[in-house]
């Protein structure tokens, strides 16, 4: 009998961040996107977006240390950032700021502003297009 090989399906579901607060990160997630939050555990919390089909997970860590922005020899590096895409630059950085976000001393491109959440992770806002 032979095997067909099939190709397995990946869809994307969830990107998940270490931090020490959880439940206070996705605090700051829900009202930074405007989504809903999820039940957690013990250790983790979540945010929804709208459909329910994309989940940002906070996972605890007692030991997390927070990236340095930009990148620095010796220092705790960045493992992965989040870009979101925005239809108003100005009005993006504003309502992040208001939510608790930074803007980061450092930034390289005109039409993206990097910001810092409130356990230290850069994000991305970015205005594509005109």
């Amino acid at each position: 009998m032979e095997v067909e090989d099939k190709k397995p399906v990946f869809t994307h579901d969830s990107v998940v961040l270490d931090c020490r607060d959880a439940e206070g990160l996705a605090d700051f997630y829900a009202r930074l996107l405007g989504w809903h939050r999820c039940p957690g555990g013990d250790e983790w919390a979540a945010v929804a977006n709208p459909e329910g089909t994309f989940h940002l997970y906070f996972q605890a860590e007692p030991d997390y240390v927070a990236p340095v922005w930009p990148a620095s020899p010796g220092c705790q590096q960045m493992m992965v950032h989040l870009d979101f895409a925005v239809n108003d630059l100005e009005a993006a950085v504003a309502h992040a700021v208001s939510c608790g976000a930074k803007v980061a001393d450092t930034q390289y491109l005109k039409n993206v502003v990097v910001c810092i959440d409130p356990a230290g992770h850069p994000f991305c806002l970015c205005k594509h297009g005109n």
